[in-house]
């Protein structure tokens, strides 16, 4: 019985957040409470879902002022010196043009918002593509490519979801990954350097000035480009360039070697960014309004996956749920569910939402996964596979600014970019099993 209505809340759950009868952040909520009710663990619910919350707690703090930290850092100007950088180097060279496009998109996707990459990347590097005439849809893939590696940021959410659901430390989950995202990043800065070689055979290298090249940047195009624009002038803090960009390699070392707690790192990072670059309080007032609603938008799902998560264990749901699966997995199968579940979230990813996946999906697979010693933790990396496949789905709203930003079809990116999308995710599997993250074969 508890196998069949968790089973159904998570149908009920996915399909109303699939088909936008609900957000996610209510369906979360509200549909954990009503199967609590029919199962008959009212009286129950309240200590449940405090549990729940209590678990997500440091994770949708870490994200909140993650985001707040990084927005800050784009007011400051932080990364405008190397934007026109890149401008200048890149003169006429379509090989050039496009390594460095990934380059940016990686550096600005740090913040974990695809909508602020695509913007701050597509804007600063489009009209270098048209003048040089090369195809928009080479800028595109490698865009969201780059984009799609940094996602497994802790604050880029589906490693905080997994966190989340999966009711484990994001550092356990997210640094194991480290060395496979550096290589998977290096991978795609070669693709980057392969799709410019073909566009510079197809093209020939124009041979534009540097003046020319930043001229063009700066005159066409400052007025839509959100890192260089005027009206953003007056936030900016080229003075204090240096100390941020330290204050910003420390916080990572920090992180890297986990000092403190990463919501606790992030928390007094934020707080002496805002002191440093803007001491006024109706200024830091000013920035933090200007970047909590989307702050506000992550801890909210946060939370809410709290309730669930705290439903689906306290009522015993995951562990009916997880016994069946069992039963209906093959023997021979179990030892491999890291594996599967790796694989599973390629499809899973791109047919469902990440909310739904993560929250619905996940925690049957981790919980059967135990009975063969697989960890939570092991399961959660495996779960990371199918992000670059993830981000063409049309279920990802910002890959349809980014594709309305480059001026190119969805349809037209889909079949560009989608053979790239799964070797990536093939490499990154590849990396995490060689490194150990989780096991092909348990026991």
């Amino acid at each position: 019985m508890l196998s069949l209505l968790g089973y159904g809340m998570i149908v009920t759950f996915m399909a109303l957040i699939m088909t936008k009868r609900l957000s996610p952040l209510v369906a979360m909520t509200t549909v954990p409470i009503v199967f609590a009710l029919i199962a008959g663990f009212g009286p129950d619910m309240g200590d449940m879902m405090i549990e729940g919350l209590r678990k997500v707690a440091p994770t949708a703090i870490m994200v909140m002022f993650a985001i707040l930290y990084f927005g800050v850092m784009f007011d400051t100007g932080l990364f405008d010196p190397i934007i026109r950088t890149f401008v200048r180097l890149i003169g006429g060279d379509p090989m050039k043009a496009v390594v460095f496009a990934a380059l940016l998109a990686g550096m600005v996707s740090l913040d974990g918002d695809g909508s602020t990459t695509y913007m701050i990347t597509v804007t600063a590097m489009l009209p270098l593509f048209k003048r040089l005439r090369m195809d928009p849809l080479a800028l595109t893939c490698v865009v969201i490519l780059a984009a799609s590696v940094t996602n497994l940021l802790p604050w880029g959410g589906p490693l905080a979801r997994a966190a989340a659901s999966l009711q484990v430390e994001t550092s356990e989950l997210f640094l194991p990954l480290i060395p496979s995202m550096i290589i998977a990043f290096v991978g795609v800065l070669g693709l980057a350097f392969y799709i410019g070689i073909r566009e510079r055979q197809r093209l020939g290298t124009l041979h534009l000035s540097v003046g020319a090249a930043a001229t063009h940047f700066a005159d066409d195009d400052a007025d839509s480009n959100p890192a260089l624009s005027e009206e953003n002038a007056e936030l900016r803090r080229p003075k204090l360039f240096w100390l941020n960009a330290a204050l910003t390699l420390g916080l990572m070392t920090c992180l890297v070697m986990e000092v403190l707690p990463l919501s606790i790192l992030f928390m007094v990072a934020f707080s002496i960014a805002l002191v440093i670059n803007y001491p006024h309080m109706p200024d830091q007032r000013r920035r933090i309004s200007a970047h909590a609603p989307t702050a506000l938008n992550q801890i909210a799902i946060f939370l809410a996956a709290g309730i669930l998560a705290g439903i689906l264990s306290g009522t015993g749901m995951v562990n009916a749920m997880s016994a069946s699966f069992l039963n209906a997995l093959p023997d021979t199968w179990g030892p491999y569910l890291a594996p599967i579940t790796a694989l599973a979230s390629i499809p899973g990813t791109f047919f469902m939402s990440n909310d739904a996946f993560y929250y619905g999906v996940l925690p049957v697979l981790a919980k059967a996964a135990e009975a063969y010693g697989i960890t939570h933790a092991e399961i959660g990396r495996a779960s990371m596979i199918g992000q670059p496949v993830h981000l063409l789905s049309p279920l990802v709203a910002s890959t349809y600014l980014l594709c309305g930003l480059a001026g190119v079809e969805f349809s037209d990116h889909q079949k560009y970019t989608l053979k790239w999308a799964f070797a990536l995710s093939f490499l990154i599997m590849g990396l995490t099993m060689a490194f150990g993250l989780f096991p092909f074969k348990a026991g």
